[in-house]
């Protein structure tokens, strides 16, 4: 390996072309030779030509015979909406791909950049582009992870003590729906705000829990819904500085009943699918090592109870309040 193989942007800017042109789909409904792919695209043929074999070249499709294109494994990939969801230069893919050239003033100041792009902030940018804001909740929900697991508990035996639980920063559900088809005998609350609240409905109609859900439109920094046997942080600390993620844990600590818990997915820093440089880009998130995660619970009122894993393999941390 050399340098140019490691700074070499034609393959992934590629990619996000042709999966934002939907040539998997094109090739996969019966359209193969490049003239009839770039009218399909709407594209011109010479450079879709040459982007299409610079990707033949690096094993994503295959060129059976001059100009004309065909998928392989890889390339089956890219096929469909949640195929092309996190690549789309026009929807939540693009907002990703484009703030990777505020990667050298986030290093310089340790602040997310994103504004430099985008005029704002990656949470203000979502808010004013719904349409964008629409592909990141589908990126972060099924479409983008696949099914939820709903054993968010170290001990499975502990569901017998809870009967309500709060899933806070929630987006639109997905998790939730899970928890509630699989317990019928709990409640649930899902805290996000109101954009997003608004597309949780179908969620929970469609799991059939729509009659034991509530759906608040807040910020997870105000109080939350108090009382509750169990709070949810999935997906959320990550994206935070640690002010603003001691905050948030605050806030759960401030809320849960007595007895009750906070669970919370986490990573490990060096995991090679973690996301935490592209946290740092977009909004100053990071991940953090155990006993950070515990120093920080401990400021906010929290004490590490359990560690463990859900079945698919991702981090439960429980705590306690006081």
């Amino acid at each position: 390996m050399d340098l140019w193989s490691l700074t070499d942007l034609a393959t992934p800017w590629s990619v996000h072309v042709v999966a934002t042109l939907r040539i998997a789909d094109h090739i996969a409904a019966g359209t193969s030779e490049i003239g009839a792919l770039a009218a399909q695209a709407g594209a011109d043929r010479d450079s879709l030509h040459r982007v299409l074999r610079h990707l033949v070249g690096k094993g994503l499709f295959e060129e059976p015979s001059p100009g004309r294109f065909a998928l392989n494994d890889l390339a089956r990939r890219l096929l469909g909406e949640s195929g092309r969801l996190g690549f789309d230069l026009d929807g939540i893919g693009g907002r990703m791909a484009y703030a990777w050239g505020t990667l050298l003033s986030a290093v310089r100041t340790g602040k997310p950049a994103y504004h430099e792009v985008f005029g704002r902030g990656f949470w203000d940018d979502l808010a004013a582009h719904p349409d964008v804001a629409v592909t990141f909740d589908a990126l972060m929900g099924p479409m983008g992870h696949g099914t939820p697991d709903p054993h968010v508990l170290v001990n499975p035996e502990d569901w017998e003590s809870v009967k309500t639980v709060v899933d806070v920063g929630g987006g639109t559900g997905a998790l939730l729906a899970e928890i509630l088809r699989n317990r019928p005998v709990v409640r649930g609350t899902l805290i996000d705000l109101p954009g997003t609240i608004e597309r949780s409905g179908e969620t929970f109609q469609s799991a059939g829990v729509a009659d034991r859900v509530t759906a608040v439109a807040q910020s997870f920094f105000d109080p939350l819904p108090a009382g509750a046997d169990l709070y949810i942080l999935k997906n959320v600390l990550g994206d935070w500085p640690d002010p603003e993620a001691t905050a948030i844990l605050r806030r759960c600590a401030e809320a849960a009943r007595p007895g009750g818990r906070v669970v919370v997915f986490t990573g490990w820093p060096g995991d090679p699918a973690s996301p935490e440089l592209l946290m740092m880009v977009l909004v100053g998130g990071r991940g953090r090592t155990f006993e950070e995660f515990r120093e920080m619970a401990k400021e906010a009122g929290l004490t590490v109870s359990a560690v463990g894993r859900q079945p698919s393999g991702r981090v439960i941390t429980e705590c306690r309040p006081g």
